[in-house]
């Protein structure tokens, strides 16, 4: 699961190291995780749990599959900070990153993440289930090498199937439960594969240059606001749509409904919004950015409800 790069770095020269105390360091290990990442993550994962079990896991259950998801996702998210610090020194979206400034050597951020990997399946296998330290390793695999390592300098549509790393966690939190993947889980994990496009694809226009800069094709990078605006709008058609699967599928019942479809429309919303602008050659990198925000919020609320959806009412399709 390594690049091919050597850990001395001879291929790029960092910056020396900053000294600095304990504290200093921890933040930058921490930073290696991309911990926003991994909150976004973890917002799909309880809500998950909640609705396989109809009701509250145990609080043990409940925090291994917490933690060892935080840790499979952070492990996936230094590995990949490892292996593209040559490119993340030529974006100012990513010139900070601690791989980039030297206050983690490529040694240690490589220890770093085999230390987290092999805790992660641990605390999934034992705390959990082995199905679910399965998909765990499934996760940062394919995080690490489908998407780091194939697929993001080499296509345009990196992002489309390396984003299905992101999905991996409603997989785990099912499985976690019920020691099953069942067809709500499948749903539930292409609702976040059809929200990835149009979650990111709006950021990489905000910084195409860095992306153009490092020479990475990411699509809202290379292609005009209009071919990626049909884009974001088809992806949030179909997204959308995949969500209100979960009423015959996953037995969901008013609550998620009705968040789904109030949500969904304000999402599709601010998704036509973009493309009328990007349609007419208004587009700004505010616009971009409001359709990014928006897709987190979005998420965010159809999970919130998922969660409620088993204390509130009965299954609209009962079976």
């Amino acid at each position: 699961m390594t690049a091919n790069v050597s850990t001395t770095d001879t291929s790029f020269n960092a910056a020396p190291a900053r000294k600095g105390g304990v504290a200093r360091k921890f933040k930058a290990y921490l930073a290696l995780t991309k911990p926003r990442v991994i909150e976004l993550l973890l917002v799909s994962t309880l809500p998950t749990m909640i609705f396989a079990q109809r009701g509250f896991p145990s609080l043990g259950l409940i925090v291994a599959t917490l933690v060892g998801g935080a840790f499979a996702a952070g492990s996936a998210g230094v590995f990949n900070c490892y292996i593209d610090r040559d490119i993340d020194k030529l974006m100012h979206r990513t010139e900070n990153r601690p791989l980039v400034t030297g206050e983690v050597t490529p040694r240690e951020a490589l220890v770093f993440a085999w230390l987290l990997g092999a805790a992660s399946i641990a605390i999934l296998w034992f705390g959990a289930n082995p199905l679910s330290a399965w998909l765990g390793l499934g996760a940062i695999l394919f995080y690490v090498v489908i998407y780091t390592m194939i697929l993001k300098r080499r296509t345009a549509q990196n992002i489309v199937w390396g984003g299905a790393a992101g999905c991996f966690p409603v997989l785990i939190a099912w499985s976690a439960v019920t020691n099953t993947v069942e067809w709500p889980a499948v749903v539930l994990f292409m609702v976040i594969f059809l929200w990835t496009p149009p979650h990111y694809w709006p950021l990489s226009m905000r910084y195409g240059e860095d992306y153009r800069n490092a020479n990475v094709p990411m699509l809202g990078a290379i292609a005009g606001a209009k071919v990626v605006s049909v884009q974001v709008v088809l992806y949030a058609w179909a997204m959308v749509a995949c969500s209100l699967l979960m009423v015959p599928v996953g037995r969901a019942g008013w609550v998620y409904t009705v968040a789904a479809v109030v949500a969904g429309a304000w999402f599709l919303y601010e998704s036509h919004s973009l493309y009328n602008k990007a349609q007419g050659g208004e587009v700004s990198n505010k616009g971009a950015m409001k359709v990014f925000h928006g897709s987190i919020s979005y998420l965010t609320l159809l999970f919130i409800a998922l969660a409620v959806d088993p204390f509130v009412g009965s299954p609209i399709i009962a079976g």
